[in-house]
């Protein structure tokens, strides 16, 4: 399949678009409809491949798409940091589905149609989002994620499945529009464009519209769960697991992180960031939402509300890298979306594949089950170190651009609150499966092996494995996201 760049572009986006198609006129049969899911899985990591190598190469890819408003566009273009949070998305989307097999048979959930026709929609939207233009590409397709993820949260039917997903809806459509829009409609009128540019669109003369826009992008990317505007994370966690996986790792608080990340380089520009007197807010903001939500994390029994609280303590890693202004802050926080995603990735697999396997949701059900699931726990374990950045795993470079990021900036405060992070990371992470392999004498160990399905194994096996190679073969994320500040 020979297609040109412009068009392995749009195909990126469509691929998964046109899927929801396959799925649901195959979902009368399992199989086929689940070989559709991953046929278009292989395809698009076939796409970003491809396109990656372009880039690599310094091939530019453009699209221009229709007008909408006079001087707006529908426009699609590749540049580093996009093409980044494209790979991940995009090899991920189909480990995922690996695992939502397994555990959405395992588990005999209902309408399987409708959630893996949900789960294409969702990536077509992230890949809308990563090859954005311009603001307002971004921001249709960012409401598109929105929308479409909804069901999938609310999948189950219950009555806690239809308030947390009221609780979804409600905080990242409330803060796009009343925030996130108004900033974007502040832009055009100050800047005169949307466009995504090298060194930012703002000026020397435009520094007070700067100052109070910042802040409405910052609130306004509410899937980047800076607190206040947090909620919706934790109350998402009624989904299914590989829901959660979808939220968590590849989709939704990835796309708020990277537009977050995209909007204070192509939109503000480092420089202008250093001379704002609302940044410095913002970055503290960010810090205490790192550390509030390590604390609340350790008082959770619930191991999905752990990692969920563990996420937002995480993205705002992400946040911080942008906010510092400097070079190593940014490698530092594209790193991390990469390296964030297959962490916390395998640790929501292994939370899922625990229920499935043995009915334990709590925290304190798991002493000992280590001899009954090693090979989930292992997987665990290895997340767990990621999260924390620990070698040997691709977490601990996110982390460490982001410590000297802190120190080019001068962030003596910045640089303590990602140290104790760390250790706080590892008080509410490690006692997991260390308990779950030593557990006290008085507690009956159980017996036997029994893993989740195979597929969901698999997937959370290649996860875990991946957390290892990208610390070891991690050039080409970090050429990546160094080519950012080209």
């Amino acid at each position: 399949m020979n297609l040109a760049p412009e068009q392995m572009l749009l195909s990126a986006i469509l691929i998964p678009a046109l899927a929801v198609f396959g799925i649901i006129l195959t979902g009368r049969w399992a199989n086929i409809r689940e070989l559709v899911s991953i046929m278009a899985g292989l395809i698009l990591i076939n796409l970003v491949t491809g396109l990656y190598q372009i880039v690599a190469d310094g091939g530019l890819i453009a699209y221009q798409g229709p007008e909408l408003f006079s001087g707006l566009t529908i426009a699609f273009a590749i540049e580093p940091l996009g093409m980044l949070f494209a790979l991940v998305a995009g090899y991920l989307w189909l480990v995922t589905t690996v695992y939502s097999i397994g555990y959405m048979r395992g588990h005999k959930e209902e309408k399987q149609t409708r959630f893996f026709a949900c789960f294409a929609v969702a990536i077509s939207s992230v890949m809308g989002i990563a090859f954005s233009a311009n603001l307002l590409t971004l921001f249709i397709f960012y409401e598109i994620l929105t929308l479409s993820t909804y069901p999938l949260v609310t999948h189950s039917g219950t009555i806690k499945a239809k308030l947390g997903g009221r609780v979804y809806l409600g905080v990242l459509l409330t803060t796009s529009i009343l925030f996130l829009l108004l900033a974007i409609i502040g832009t055009w009128f100050v800047t005169g464009s949307l466009d995504f540019r090298d060194g930012g669109l703002f000026d020397s003369s435009t520094l007070g519209a700067a100052a109070v826009l910042l802040p409405l992008y910052i609130f306004g990317i509410g899937k980047a769960a800076i607190m206040p505007f947090h909620r919706w994370l934790p109350a998402a966690m009624v989904a299914p697991t590989p829901v959660s996986a979808l939220l968590h790792a590849v989709a939704v608080v990835k796309a708020g992180v990277f537009s977050v990340l995209k909007i204070c380089v192509y939109v503000f520009g480092l420089d202008t960031l250093r001379q704002l007197p609302t940044t410095d807010y913002l970055l503290y903001l960010a810090a205490v939402t790192v550390l509030l939500a390590s604390i609340v994390a350790m008082r959770q029994d619930n191991l999905k509300a752990r990692l969920a609280y563990s996420t937002v303590s995480q993205l705002s890693y992400i946040t911080i890298g942008a906010l510092l202004a400097t070079s190593a802050g940014v490698v530092g926080g594209a790193m991390h979306i990469a390296m964030h995603a297959f962490g916390k990735i395998t640790l929501f697999f292994c939370a899922g594949a625990i229920m499935v396997a043995a009915h334990k949701t709590e925290i304190s059900q798991m002493r000992g089950l280590g001899r009954q699931m090693p090979i989930t726990m292992i997987a665990f374990f290895i997340g767990s170190l990621s999260i924390i950045g620990l070698p040997p795993t691709g977490g601990t470079w996110g982390k460490w651009f982001l410590m000297i990021g802190a120190l080019d900036a001068g962030q003596g405060v910045i640089m303590a609150v990602l140290m104790i992070s760390s250790l706080l990371n590892i008080a509410y992470l490690l006692p997991i499966p260390i308990r779950a392999f030593y557990p006290n004498d008085d507690v009956e160990r159980p017996t036997g092996i029994k893993e989740a399905p195979l597929p969901s194994l698999v997937a959370l096996s290649v996860t875990a494995a991946g957390c290892i190679v990208l610390f070891f073969f991690t050039g080409p994320l970090y050429e990546l996201a160094l080519a950012i500040l080209s």
